[in-house]
């Protein structure tokens, strides 16, 4: 059964308060209650980013904006796990935490939410994000849009659409179809086109390393899906950097192999970088390493 915060004996989960995060949370949840009998209760708790909503995300010099004060709680043995964004996800954890397990992956592709076509945007149509990367995406795509930031949560951003506020934002397709909002999706774009961030669509688990319940939070771990997300990570590790870098990174894994597609932009939508390459599928840190070394010798 999921309970909301009872006591201390129970596997405890800590969550952000917004309404995705919860409905992951609880999905986890669930997964959870068919693989053991111990009873899961949650806790939310306020990342930085949920209470500066004021800045662009890229301009937050935080690591692990929506992370830290949920890592914070696992460590001190708050909570048992947090369910984490795996794109949200520092380069680096805290020395005693790990990443216990990544879920089966929801779709990885940006969507477009607009009363327009992607095409028939018209000029001086506003677009809204706070992404430096979909920024870039924008600006190598279209050229006679405005671009306005825009923050909070995935329901709210699309009434911003939906109210005449913005023309158009991209979002995630994977946060739009766990809150059921999948009608307003104008148009999903393929990878290649508009490329996602390193770990869209994917969940993390996250817990500290002598916790008892790691075989139980283990079985939730799908091996493609992990092998997917690190390989995009590694990519974004390998150039040293987070949010500040306009990086596409998509893999997709296809029985025993993985097929990796990078794209590094600037700021003004220019290509800097594009890679494409294979490998197998358990030397998924290998190959986001080489990609990313190939994208860091393009630009310097």
């Amino acid at each position: 059964m999921i309970y909301e915060w009872l006591g201390d004996d129970y596997l405890k989960a800590g969550t952000r308060g917004s309404n995705l995060a919860m409905v992951q949370t609880k999905n986890i949840i669930t997964q959870l209650s068919k693989i053991t009998d111990e009873n899961v209760i949650f806790k939310k708790i306020k990342s930085i980013g949920d209470i500066n909503k004021d800045s662009k995300l890229y301009q937050i010099d935080v690591k692990g904006i929506f992370t830290k004060e949920l890592d914070k709680a696992v460590l001190e043995e708050d909570v048992d796990f947090a369910v984490h964004s795996f794109k949200d996800l520092p380069i680096e954890l805290e020395d005693d935490l790990e990443i216990i397990a990544i879920p089966l992956r929801e779709s990885p592709r940006e969507a477009l939410v607009s009363n327009y076509p992607w095409t028939e945007l018209p000029d001086g149509a506003t677009i809204g994000t706070s992404s430096l990367r979909r920024e870039a995406f924008i600006n190598h795509h279209l050229k006679n849009v405005t671009i306005k930031p825009i923050r909070g949560n995935v329901d709210t951003r699309v009434k911003k659409v939906l109210n005449g506020e913005y023309d158009a934002i991209i979002m995630a397709e994977a946060g739009l179809k766990r809150l059921g909002l999948e009608e307003n999706i104008r148009q999903v774009f393929s990878p290649q086109y508009y490329t996602p961030p390193a770990g869209q669509g994917a969940l993390a688990i996250v817990t500290r390393k002598d916790n008892k319940y790691r075989n139980v939070l283990e079985k939730l771990n799908h091996f493609p899906s992990a092998q997917e997300v690190i390989a995009e990570k590694t990519v974004l590790e390998e150039l040293g950097g987070g949010c500040q870098w306009p990086l596409g990174a998509y893999v997709q894994a296809d029985k025993d192999e993985l097929h990796l597609y990078a794209i590094l932009l600037n700021t003004n939508g220019e290509v800097l970088s594009k890679v494409s390459m294979s490998g197998t599928l358990s030397e998924a840190e290998k190959l986001g390493r080489k990609a990313g070394k190939i994208i860091k010798e393009d630009y310097q």
